[in-house]
C-alpha cells in the first residue's frame, strides 16, 4: 500500500474521489467552477498565510481557448478565504514562443488577461529570468533518480494546479499530469522530458520552413535534392526534441522515431515522473481539470482549432492520476463533430486517434505505477440547477 504525502488517498481497494460539475444551460460556467471548487475544501489544503501556488497556462500569444482570467478570479477569491496568499504560477517554455524568457512570459500573460486588476493575485515566473532557477527533489523513478522542480512551485507552501484538458501532438492529451510535468519545471527538465526522435518524411514535405523557423535547438536545415526539390532535414545532435516542429508542419511530415531502447510511452511515462516529483512534497495540493475548448493541440501553439467534442464541465480530485483518467474516460464518451478527417462518435478514444504516434494513456497508467495517484476513481457529480449561482 502507497500513501500520498499529507495522507490524501491509499492505493488499494480504495477508489480516489473525483468531484464532477457539468455545464448546465443557463448555468454560468464559472458558477461551476465554483461548485467544483467547493467539492475538494480548499480550506484542508490552504493554510493561513500559506503562499499558495496556484500553477495554469497563461496562453501562448494568438491562442483564444487557454483558460479564462475570470475562472482563475474564483480560484484566488476561494484561497483567500482560506487565508492564504495566491499567486499565479508558470514556468518558462523551451520552444520559440511568447513566452520563453520572463520578460516576454510576463508580457504575454498580461495581454492575454491575467493581470492583478483582474485575477487578485501577483504573476510570478516560476524557473526565473531565463529559466535558470530550480530545486532538485528526489523521486527514484524508472527514468529519474531526482529531478528538476521550478523554484515557486518548490518553495511554495501549498499548490493549486488548473488545467485546460485538451489535446497535445506528442503526449495524446495535456491535463493535469502534463500541467504539472512540464509547467513545474524549467528549460533543462523539459529536455529531459522529451526523449524523442524526430525525422522529415520528405514526399510529405513541402519546404515551406515553418519548422525551420519555430526550432528552438537550430536542428533543422532546408536542403534541395538533386531534382531540385526543398526538403527539410533534422539533425539529431542539436535536436531538443520539444516537437515544435511536428506542431507547426501543416503536411504532418514530421514524425517521431524511437530507439532500441525506448518506445511511443516513454516521454509520458518521464512526464509522469516529472509530475510526481513537482507534488511529491506538497501537503494536500489540489488538481482542476476544466473540460472546454477541448481543441486537438494545446494552448502553447499561437492558434485555436475547432474543439473535438463539445464543452463538458469541470472536475476536481486530489488525485492526479485519478483526475486525468476520469476526465479522459469522459472524453472517450463524448460523441463530437468533424476535425479534419474523423468525425469522432461516444466510444472512440479521440485523442489517440488524432495522435496516433503518441501513448496518452501512458501518462496516468505511469503515473498510477509509480505511487502518484490511482487508476480507480468514484466520479461524484455535482448537480446544478438554472438559476443556483445568482
Amino acid at each position: 500500500m502507497k500513501k500520498f504525502a499529507g495522507g490524501i488517498f491509499t492505493m488499494g481497494n480504495k477508489k480516489s474521489m473525483v468531484w464532477f460539475a457539468p455545464f448546465t444551460p443557463g448555468v454560468s460556467k464559472v458558477d461551476v467552477l465554483k461548485k467544483a471548487v467547493e467539492a475538494v475544501e480548499f480550506k484542508r489544503t490552504v493554510a493561513k498565510d500559506a503562499l499558495t501556488a496556484v500553477k495554469l497556462h497563461f496562453g501562448e500569444k494568438g491562442n483564444d481557448t487557454y483558460l479564462r482570467p475570470i475562472f482563475i478570479r474564483a480560484v484566488v477569491d476561494e484561497i483567500k478565504k482560506c487565508g492564504g496568499k495566491p499567486f499565479l504560477v508558470d514556468s518558462n517554455t523551451l520552444y520559440v514562443g511568447s513566452r520563453k524568457n520572463s520578460v516576454d512570459h510576463l508580457i504575454t500573460a498580461i495581454e492575454n488577461g491575467f493581470g492583478y486588476e483582474v485575477t487578485g493575485a501577483p504573476l510570478i515566473i516560476a524557473d526565473g529570468l531565463k529559466s535558470n532557477d530550480f530545486r532538485e527533489v528526489e523521486i527514484d523513478g524508472q527514468y529519474f533518480k531526482k529531478v528538476e522542480i521550478s523554484s515557486a512551485v518548490a518553495e511554495a507552501d501549498a499548490l493549486v494546479v488548473v488545467s485546460h484538458f485538451k489535446g497535445h501532438v506528442a503526449a495524446g492529451y495535456g491535463g493535469t499530469i502534463k500541467n504539472l510535468a512540464m509547467g513545474c519545471v524549467p528549460a533543462r527538465g523539459k529536455k529531459a522530458q522529451h526523449a524523442v526522435h524526430l525525422e522529415v518524411d520528405e514526399e510529405k514535405c513541402i519546404g515551406c520552413g515553418r519548422c525551420f523557423r519555430n526550432c528552438p535547438g537550430h536542428a533543422i536545415t532546408m536542403e534541395k535534392d538533386a531534382a531540385g526539390k526543398t526538403t527539410s532535414h533534422i539533425h539529431a545532435e542539436p535536436c531538443l526534441g520539444c516537437c515544435e516542429c511536428m506542431t507547426v508542419c501543416p503536411t504532418r511530415a514530421v514524425g517521431m522515431i524511437w530507439t532500441a531502447d525506448e518506445d511511443k510511452s516513454s516521454f509520458n511515462c518521464r512526464m509522469a515522473e516529472y509530475a510526481w516529483g513537482a507534488i511529491k512534497d506538497k501537503v494536500r495540493p489540489l488538481f482542476i481539470n476544466v473540460m472546454m475548448d477541448i481543441t486537438p493541440l494545446c494552448d502553447c501553439c499561437g492558434w485555436s482549432d475547432t474543439p473535438i467534442v463539445p464543452n463538458i464541465g469541470i472536475a476536481a480530485s486530489t488525485d492526479p492520476v485519478a483526475l486525468d483518467k476520469a476526465c479522459y474516460d469522459m472524453v472517450v464518451a463524448a460523441s463530437g463533430s468533424a476535425v479534419e478527417e474523423h468525425y469522432f462518435h461516444a466510444g472512440d478514444d479521440k485523442f489517440q486517434l488524432l495522435h496516433p504516434a503518441a501513448a496518452p494513456h501512458a501518462q496516468f497508467e505511469h503515473g498510477a505505477k509509480i505511487g502518484m495517484g490511482s487508476l480507480d476513481y468514484e466520479l461524484r457529480t455535482i448537480h446544478i440547477e438554472e438559476g443556483e449561482g445568482e
